[in-house]
């Protein structure tokens, strides 16, 4: 099984926010896992043990399941904000869009830094942690993520779970991908077959 330095990760979270009617809510566009089914993914057979950077998306609303995934598959928080995505329309990109949200109303996602071993060395020092971009298909993240990734580590080795397509350079692992890496076929069986988050 390969090795990698860098690991993206878009979880299919389950929410908490489910639409009485069934016609509405995450469980309507796309099937997830339940905590304990992300948890148990073998990711820490994917890290390079001695330095291993995680870069995941987690819902605003589950802090503390997202510290229980990153902890389960073997790494130590560095910032809950590597990245902020800062939503905004696809024609008109000076216009926020508004989501749902708690209290507030929703128009940022998080993605959060973590690291197995030591820290990988940073080979571009000016990358921001805010980045604005049009809103995509439901919980599709923007591809200049994965731009901003390279510049950060440069060419290392690269995995992106839960995806739905198949970059160049990147290995990849999701139900939406033609060819992807086997994450030990008896936890598989063991865990709801999802399409990408």
């Amino acid at each position: 099984m390969n090795k990698y330095r860098l690991i993206y990760a878009d979880p299919p979270w389950q929410y908490r926010d489910k639409a009485k009617d069934g016609n509405r809510g995450v469980d309507f566009k796309y099937p997830t896992m339940d905590l304990s089914a992300i948890c148990r993914l073998p990711v820490w057979e994917l890290a390079e043990p001695d330095a291993c950077l995680l870069a995941m998306w987690w819902v605003p609303t589950q802090p503390v399941e997202a510290l229980k995934v990153m902890d389960a598959w073997g790494f130590r928080l560095m910032t809950m904000k590597g990245f902020t995505w800062h939503k905004v329309g696809s024609r008109q990109r000076d216009k926020s869009v508004i989501g749902m949200g708690h209290m507030t109303r929703a128009n940022s996602e998080d993605c959060l830094f973590a690291v197995r071993g030591k820290l990988p060395e940073r080979l571009d020092a000016s990358i921001c942690q805010h980045i604005t971009a049009p809103r995509l298909d439901h919980s599709a993240k923007p591809p200049e993520i994965r731009d901003l990734l390279l510049r950060l580590l440069g060419d290392v080795p690269r995995i992106e779970l839960f995806a739905r397509d198949s970059p160049q350079g990147w290995d990849v692992w999701g139900n939406d991908c033609e060819s992807t890496v086997e994450l030990l076929p008896p936890m598989a069986t063991r865990t709801r077959k999802v399409r990408a988050a």
